[in-house]
């Protein structure tokens, strides 16, 4: 393997897991606190972004037998990346509710969902939010009696 893409990776993967743990606390943050660690997760995002960009382009000037294998993992930190950026859009919009909506509307599930059941998009939506309220309300009590 590529020394100069594993150094690449070791700096991707510790901003990653620092941006994991300001997003595990930011979730308990209100105002002024919690506008700057939103600010600080973005400010590390996109320094993640740049990690995976300098690890795409040095797995591709590789050779295919490295670059395979390289290209894979990539992949799975580009996923990472996205998960993080979906936590960090649930926890700036103050209504968990409409997270989830822009999450689904973002997904296209929404239309899909609406054609194969033959129910109107506003249907749909209400149907999500409606699980999501009970889904909440299960792991909030779930939360609470551990």
């Amino acid at each position: 393997m590529s020394e100069v893409f594993e150094g690449y990776e070791r700096q991707y993967c510790e901003i990653s897991a620092s941006l994991s743990r300001k997003c595990s606390s930011a979730v308990v943050l209100n105002g002024e606190q919690k506008k700057q660690k939103i600010s600080e997760i973005k400010s590390g995002i996109d320094d993640a972004e740049a990690w995976i960009r300098k690890m795409d382009l040095e797995a591709r000037s590789l050779p295919p037998s490295v670059k395979a294998g390289l290209l894979a993992k990539l992949r799975e930190y580009k996923s990472d990346l996205n998960n993080l950026k979906s936590e960090l859009k649930r926890i700036s919009t103050a209504n968990p509710n409409q997270a989830a909506r822009e999450e689904l509307l973002e997904s296209g599930m929404a239309d899909t969902l609406a054609v194969c059941c033959g129910l109107s998009f506003v249907h749909v939506l209400g149907l999500i939010t409606n699980v999501n309220c009970h889904a909440s309300l299960f792991f909030d009590f779930s939360w609470r009696t551990m």
